[in-house]
């Protein structure tokens, strides 16, 4: 990828992150397939520290000289029964790539997960597929295999506790957890 479209693309999410209002940027329907909400998508922000305590900010965010911004957002949300990225997410997965692919000594651990429809072995396979899709589309970017782990936990790590449509779209995600 050439240096042109990563600045156009950083410059795009600066913009929107930017923007006052809402959350961020709308979605169209078809951004994550049928059936998918336009709230709690992409925008919606987790906690910061995940349910294994693991941080999503803290000591890793000083590391990104100034780099912050898009690479903050670290969740990737997914359609009901899908494992496809939206090109809205490729987009953020092509800007951690390029931080990742210049910087080889930082590791990311892949976590999928799924909203709690399903059985629970076929929610851990496609915490898993989500995963890998993530992994490959980060691996196209020149990040090294042996910077990324995955793994997947299914619907036993929800973001949000609820049964209905706006929980379990926060909970169709890959978490993006960076290491040192």
């Amino acid at each position: 990828m050439d240096f042109a479209r990563i600045l156009l693309i950083a410059g795009l999410l600066a913009l929107v992150a930017g923007c006052g209002g809402s959350s961020g940027t709308a979605m169209d329907d078809d951004a994550y397939g049928a059936g998918a909400m336009a709230d709690g998508g992409p925008d919606a922000q987790s906690s910061g520290v995940d349910d294994g305590g693991y941080a999503q900010g803290g000591e890793f965010d000083e590391g990104l000289d100034g780099a912050g911004g898009a690479l903050d957002n670290r969740v990737i949300y997914f359609a009901f029964d899908e494992s496809r990225v939206d090109e809205q997410s490729v987009a953020l997965l092509e800007l951690h790539g390029a931080y990742l692919a210049g910087n080889p000594g930082t590791t990311v651990r892949l976590e999928g997960h799924a909203d709690e429809r399903g059985s629970r072995e076929y929610n851990i396979g496609l915490g898993e597929k989500r995963a890998q899709e993530v992994r490959q589309i980060l691996l196209l970017q020149g990040v090294s295999s042996d910077q990324l782990s995955t793994v997947s936990y299914g619907e036993e790590r929800p973001a949000v506790l609820g049964s209905d449509e706006e929980a379990w779209s926060l909970n169709r995600r890959v978490e993006l957890v960076y290491g040192q």
